[in-house]
């Protein structure tokens, strides 16, 4: 009987112990991790099969173009935030058929455009593989942000010269869990925060949560254009405890709102100025970006500047707003 209670009792013992490390690994990493949000500040892949031009599921704007390509149809490609743009273009002014994929029909494993074949006027490298596509001549028209040192650098090296034409604007967000009652920083604040001078929330008006600032793939737009943003300040290491923190991020506006669409985080104001369409294309958000159509400047294919005059053009431009962006002009 003695021996059987001393069982019990070790059995009880062992349960409890797990119970209290459980409830241990609970207050220490699970519940202060519960507001963290690092994972929606990852590079985060787009759905491309929304975006694919002549299907009628795609979620991309259609309107009665009065110009139409039907032979030597540039090569489309470019950033994540820009697949809806060059997909509608393609959409509106190229024939049916020029979107073609290995194996003769889209995968959805398509994340980084693996699927479509070399034929295919649809491309999607994204930013980093992109530019180098448009340098080595394999794309025609690159849709991207401004590039980073070292893609200029890649073009120089191969005696490349690139035309950058603005056909849009977006505003560049940071963004926070939703549950974060900050609302506003300035930008000082926020450059203060990647580099290391505020390292609690509580600092800037918040709760008393360590801050985990998330940065992007180096040679992404996003990254690139955070960079130029930060100017000469240093981006600081981030402490190893900030992932038991509370995240801040970046990204483009549409990209974060429009393709991403994550309820749990919620973009932030910076000096008192909501992103908005209308507060971008008044300028009174303080960081707003140009994005760009880029073409090599020896390119022999006559379409090519016929197409960027129709994408300035008013017809356009109501495709690059309809998409979700911000006309030029």
């Amino acid at each position: 009987m003695k021996k059987l209670i001393k069982q019990v009792l070790a059995v009880v013992l062992v349960v409890a112990l797990f119970a209290c490390f459980n409830f241990g690994m609970y207050m220490l990493l699970t519940r202060r991790l519960a507001n963290n949000f690092s994972g929606a500040n990852q590079a985060q892949m787009i759905d491309v099969e929304k975006y694919l031009p002549h299907s009628p599921e795609s979620h991309i704007p259609r309107i009665n173009s009065s110009f139409k390509l039907t032979d030597e149809l540039p090569v489309l490609d470019g950033a994540a935030a820009l697949v809806p743009v060059y997909a509608a273009v393609i959409e509106n002014v190229y024939p049916e058929g020029c979107v073609k994929f290995e194996g003769g029909e889209f995968s959805s494993d398509n994340f980084y455009g693996e699927n479509f074949s070399a034929e295919s006027a649809m491309q999607y490298k994204n930013t980093v593989r992109g530019y180098k596509a448009i340098v080595d001549g394999d794309t025609d028209i690159l849709f991207c942000a401004s590039p980073s040192a070292e893609q200029k650098k890649y073009a120089e090296e191969q005696g490349v010269e690139l035309v950058y034409v603005p056909i849009g604007l977006e505003a560049f967000v940071f963004f926070v869990n939703e549950n974060n009652p900050i609302n506003d920083l300035t930008v000082d604040q926020i450059r203060g925060i990647y580099s290391g001078e505020y390292t609690n929330w509580s600092e800037l008006g918040g709760a008393n949560r360590i801050i985990n600032p998330v940065t992007r793939l180096e040679g992404s737009g996003s990254q690139t254009a955070f960079e130029s943003f930060m100017g000469d300040r240093k981006i600081a290491k981030k402490s190893p405890l900030s992932v038991t923190g509370a995240s801040i991020g970046f990204s483009f506006r549409y990209y974060m709102d429009g393709i991403v669409g994550n309820e749990a985080v919620k973009m932030i104001s910076l000096n008192g100025v909501y992103p908005n369409s209308e507060n971008i294309q008044n300028g009174k958000y303080p960081i707003v970006a140009r994005f760009y159509a880029i073409y090599r400047s020896d390119n022999k294919n006559k379409n090519v500047p016929l197409l960027i005059d129709w994408l300035l053009s008013e017809e356009g431009q109501t495709v690059i707003e309809q998409c979700g962006y911000v006309r030029i002009n």
